[in-house]
């Protein structure tokens, strides 16, 4: 059973999708427990079933897709992020992404059929599903229309200026690259660009 403190740390994340009652946390807690992903091995392979949703306690991952051989990075989690394949697990299907630690990782973790059956077991628990799902949704538009609508440099300013700067300080060049689908070289270049407004 993970440590009180880490468990408020879950459900303060939670309760900002929508406030729990003690007994609504009761159905989750005995389900909890740690998990450690270090650096560079997989909280989830491609081609794997996804049954396991995540909460980082310490650590870094990313999400990325393999293209005819080539990584394409399309989310980075940091600490008090939920981590999982939604959509593998939400099918029981394969997941088409890898999730691969950027550090050594800490997580708390919980089984992804306790959560679909706790949408039975409490109208809140419904409702932080339907939040939850309206959260990721919201989060691939923005990203669909970051990829296929802004040039590479509205992409980097629009990253430099949002609540997501975090990719910028902590992932290495090539992988803040990959993630905005462009190369290290341009990267670079709008950097120094971006160095020379300011």
């Amino acid at each position: 059973m993970p440590a009180e403190q880490d468990i408020s740390l879950l459900f303060n994340l939670i309760n900002s999708f929508v406030p729990l009652t003690q007994q609504d946390k009761e159905h989750l807690i005995p389900h909890l427990s740690y998990r450690n992903v270090k650096k560079g091995d997989y909280w989830l392979a491609e081609g794997e079933k996804e049954q396991q949703v995540g909460f980082i306690l310490e650590g870094s991952m990313r999400h990325f897709y393999l293209h005819d051989g080539e990584e394409k990075t399309t989310y980075f989690y940091f600490q008090n992020n939920l981590v999982s394949s939604y959509f593998s697990a939400l099918t029981g299907t394969p997941s088409k992404l890898s999730i691969q630690a950027m550090s050594n990782c800490r997580l708390i973790s919980f089984p992804y059929k306790m959560l679909v059956l706790m949408y039975e077991l409490s109208p809140k628990w419904e409702r932080f599903g339907r939040k939850l799902a309206e959260y990721l949704v919201i989060g691939l538009e923005e990203r669909m229309v970051e990829l296929l609508v802004l040039s590479p440099e509205e992409r980097y300013n629009r990253l430099f200026n949002s609540n997501k700067k975090k990719i910028l300080e902590r992932m290495p060049q090539h992988l803040i690259a990959n993630y905005l689908g462009i190369t290290p070289v341009s990267l670079s270049r709008i950097r120094k660009r971006a160095g020379t407004k300011k």
